[in-house]
Parts: C-alpha cells; sequence; structure tokens
C-alpha cells in the first residue's frame, strides 16, 4: 500500500507544484515594467472600488472634488511623468522642494486630504501595494465616470517619485498661455492637437478664480479694454461675478449651463465665445486655431459621443508620459505626501 502510493503521491506533488507556478504566474501583477489595467488584479483587487467608495463619501461634502482630483492628475502627469510627485509636501528647510507652490498650483490646486483618505483606505486592504501615483489616474477615471463622463480602463502600475520638481512645475500649461505656447507644451511631453482640444475639454466642470479672467475683462493685453473674443453678454455676466476691484478669489463656474456634468458643453460655449479662460477660446478664436483646433472644437460640439472617446484615448496618452516603473528610481510611498525615506 505504501510503495504504491508513493508514485501517486508524486504525481500529485508535481501536479500541485506546476498549479502553484500557474498561479504564481497568473499573480505576478506587480513585476511588469509595464502599465496594465489588471496591475493590482492579484495584490490588490478591490483598489478600484476603495477609491470610488472614498470618492463618493467625499463628493456629499464637496461638490467641487471631482474636478479637482481630475485637475491633480493633469498637474502630476505633465511634470516628470505621472510619479505621484504633486503630493509631497515641502521639506523643511530646503527651498522649491514641493510643486504645490508652483504658480499653477500654489492656492488653486487642491484634494490633498481625499487622496490622503484613499492612501490610508488602501493601506488598510493591502498595505504597500497601490502607488500614489496610480490612485491619482483611477481618482481621476473615477471623477469623471461620476460625473457623467466616459470610462477607460486605467494602465496601472507607476511607482511614486521620491522627489518633487519645482521648476519644471512653473512651466504648467497656463489659463494665460495662447494657442502656440499651449502646442508646445503639450508636444513636449508627446501630446498632440486632438489631446490638446480633448483634455482641455475637462474644464466641462469645476470651479476658476475671478483672478484668471479679470485681465480678459478689463485690460485684455494691457489695451484697457476686454477681450474681443468674450461674448458681451458672458462678459457682463462675468463682470457682475468678479468686479475690477473684487476678490480674485472669488469662484466662479467654469462652465455656466451645467458646472457639475462632464459633458460636451465646454465645445458648444467656445462656438459662442463663452470661454472662461483666455487658453480655452484660443482653440477655438485664435487666428491659427483654423484648420488646426478649431475643426476639432467644431465636432465635439455637435458630437458628445466623440468627445467622450477621444478625451477616453487622450487620458490613457497623458497616463503614459514617462511612466516611472524601475524600483531603483521608484517606490510605493507610505504616505502620499513625504518620500519613504524622508
Amino acid at each position: 500500500m505504501m510503495a504504491s502510493s508513493s508514485p501517486q503521491r508524486a504525481a500529485g506533488a508535481a501536479v500541485a507544484g506546476v498549479l502553484l507556478v500557474a498561479a504564481a504566474a497568473l499573480c505576478s501583477c506587480g513585476a511588469m515594467a509595464q502599465l496594465t489595467a489588471d496591475y493590482y488584479d492579484c495584490t490588490c483587487p478591490d483598489a478600484y472600488n476603495i477609491v470610488k467608495q472614498v470618492l463618493i463619501e467625499a463628493h456629499k461634502s464637496d461638490v467641487r472634488i471631482y474636478a479637482s482630483l481630475t485637475r491633480l492628475h493633469f498637474h502630476d502627469c505633465f511634470v516628470q511623468g505621472c510619479d505621484g510627485s504633486v503630493l509631497l509636501d515641502a521639506v523643511p528647510g530646503v527651498a522649491n522642494s514641493t510643486e504645490k507652490l508652483a504658480p499653477a498650483n500654489n492656492n488653486s490646486a487642491r484634494g490633498f486630504p481625499v487622496v490622503d483618505k484613499v492612501k490610508a483606505a488602501l493601506e488598510d486592504a493591502c498595505p504597500g501595494v497601490v502607488s500614489c501615483a496610480d490612485i491619482l489616474a483611477l481618482a481621476a477615471e473615477i471623477s469623471v465616470e461620476l460625473s457623467g463622463g466616459p470610462k477607460w480602463a486605467v494602465l496601472l502600475g507607476r511607482l511614486d517619485s521620491k522627489k518633487a520638481d519645482f521648476k519644471s512645475a512653473e512651466n504648467l500649461p497656463s489659463p494665460f498661455d495662447n494657442l502656440t505656447v499651449l502646442e508646445q507644451k503639450f508636444a513636449a511631453v508627446g501630446l498632440h492637437t486632438v489631446d490638446l482640444v480633448a483634455l482641455s475639454g475637462a474644464h466641462t466642470f469645476g470651479r476658476v478664480q475671478c483672478q484668471f479672467v479679470t485681465g480678459r475683462l478689463y485690460n485684455f493685453s494691457g489695451t484697457n479694454r476686454p477681450d474681443p473674443t468674450l461674448n458681451s453678454g458672458y462678459r457682463a455676466f462675468l463682470a457682475q461675478r468678479c468686479p475690477q476691484n473684487g476678490s480674485p478669489s472669488a469662484l466662479n463656474d467654469l462652465d455656466p449651463t451645467t458646472p457639475n456634468l462632464f459633458d460636451n458643453h465646454y465645445y458648444t460655449n467656445l462656438e459662442v465665445n463663452r470661454g472662461f479662460l483666455g487658453s480655452d477660446q484660443e482653440l477655438k478664436s485664435a487666428p491659427q486655431a483654423q484648420g488646426v483646433t478649431a475643426p476639432v472644437v467644431d465636432q465635439f460640439a455637435t458630437s458628445q459621443a466623440a468627445f467622450f472617446s477621444s478625451f477616453a484615448q487622450s487620458m490613457i496618452n497623458m497616463g503614459n508620459i514617462q511612466p516611472l516603473t524601475d524600483p531603483a528610481k521608484g517606490e510605493v510611498r507610505c504616505d502620499c505626501r513625504v518620500a519613504n525615506d524622508d
């Protein structure tokens, strides 16, 4: 009996060994250097739902949070790639050690406490697994989807940078940039014209401060006159909201029609010169926009489906900017605000 069962046990052990190897192969999600949609399927399978639940709860007390988190992902990816660098706090005693104080982020970028809550929830569920950079990518997709926008398969597997890049953050796309500068900044990170127009469509929800429009209302390009591309009725409306000597930090809807929904009204607004930011209206009204960005604006204004499809693809394109996957250069932060070595 014992002698005859030995081959059976050996065969069983061999089969078990094969199954273990197969299981290990299936669960090698974290070992791949390439971004994949199933990166956390084995190591943190509920990551998406955990992020989603924290965001839904945050939105109950902050209707702006979805737009703010989407913007954080933008501002992260345009500085040394999508690596969570925008989340790092200043290092005590080290000048220019945080991107949060760069002009485009200072007193403007928001949503950091919600990211902290997401990170804490993920650490409870699967410690040391999900990077802060991937949290931003997931939060952006979930925020857009929950606001009525498109969904897409978020590619994951980024590591977090160990330091911020203040100098590069000073060169983020600005509300005051003309079309030529915008095209140059997008091209510098490998994004093309359709990406520029599609990603700008994220301005279909959220709020913006008066300081970013007062120049267009009262002193466009030093002329002491309004921006001629600004719709006169919309200009009068904004002048009431942003008087010449009013608070520069007063908030206004980027899209006065459906300010909390992700839809294509951003483009229908541009068609009638109701873009809030000068950089937005440039996509339609700049002389060089004709034949370049203006036709894309026209297409998206006519077809929300075309916008949604292009936006989803452009978000994937942006998420692929210089992904940090080398463990020698990156890490999974325990706290999104500080590098692990700090």
